[in-house]
């Protein structure tokens, strides 16, 4: 008992919490692990040390279940302890049906598993972002994919794009993901949370060039529009067509998010070819 005391001590002396929201009979965390000690050769301490320059770490959501239910995206659990039970419901014909449309249009999966009972949940570790949203019988739009778990009382579903500009040309396709209802919500993001510019608009109008708008209020208006009002002020600007958001509600958006989709197109050769090759010459 002593031992297992300490280890679990160790483990929890290693992370830190990043975010936590806790309700009647939920509480999600966001957890971060300090370090990764688990080295093994050479390979590994090089990888871990760039991962470490890079800023990089290992998260991972826990969920904490007490006569409650939470529903995850299909593949995300990792482990779970207690009195808990799962369940992936099908539902009729016309219900599955629905389900696999969702999954092709929304990149969301189309069973997804749900945790009822007592108990802790782990989630997947991830190097990825993650945002805790605490919905109060509101709607949100987000990207497509972005949904990681929420708990019951929270709605997934589809969202088509109301005007033909935005399906043609918003760069969202026609269809995103709409999370509705009261309760938890946990959103897989595409940067981290310190780099996630947030705007509350007052029946107000913002224009963004490029789709690094990632989650908006429903009761925000979404259209793609000229830059300018005729054709010689739209090619003179430099700009093109721009996201427009309009209404009252949330804007959320990943200044960043062009940046690393630039710097993960770079192509650097390996190591071993560059050595190979210098070697070579100086044998000439």
């Amino acid at each position: 008992m002593v031992i297992r005391i300490a280890i679990e001590q160790q483990f929890y002396d290693n992370i830190n919490v990043l975010e936590c929201i806790e309700k009647d009979g939920i509480k999600i965390e966001i957890l971060e692990y300090k370090s990764l000690r688990g080295l093994r050769d050479v390979c590994f301490a090089e990888n871990l040390y760039y991962l470490e320059k890079a800023g990089m770490s290992l998260k991972q959501v826990k969920v904490t279940l007490r006569n409650s239910s939470i529903t995850t995206e299909r593949g995300a659990l990792y482990f779970h302890k207690g009195r808990i039970t799962a369940e992936c419901e099908t539902g009729s014909v016309s219900g599955l049906a629905k389900k696999l449309i969702k999954n092709k249009l929304t990149n969301e999966s189309a069973f997804t598993p749900t945790y009822s009972g007592t108990g802790e949940v782990f989630l997947e570790p991830s190097f990825s972002h993650f945002i805790l949203l605490d919905l109060d019988n509101d709607a949100i739009i987000v990207d497509k994919g972005m949904f990681y778990c929420c708990e019951s009382g929270v709605n997934v579903e589809v969202a088509v794009q109301k005007n033909l500009s935005s399906g043609l040309f918003g760069g969202e396709g026609w269809f995103q993901t709409k999370i509705s209802g009261t309760g938890l919500c946990v959103l897989a993001i595409p940067v981290p949370p310190a780099e996630v510019l947030k705007y509350e608009l007052n029946n107000e109008r913002m224009q963004v060039d490029g789709n690094f708008v990632f989650l908006r209020s429903a009761s925000v208006n979404f259209t793609v529009e000229r830059s300018a009002k005729n054709l010689v002020g739209n090619l003179t600007s430099g700009e093109g067509a721009l996201q427009t958001f309009e209404g009252t509600g949330i804007v959320w958006m990943a200044p960043t998010q062009f940046v690393y989709g630039a710097l993960s197109s770079c192509y650097y050769p390996p190591v071993t070819a560059t050595k190979s090759k210098s070697s070579s010459s100086s044998d000439d």
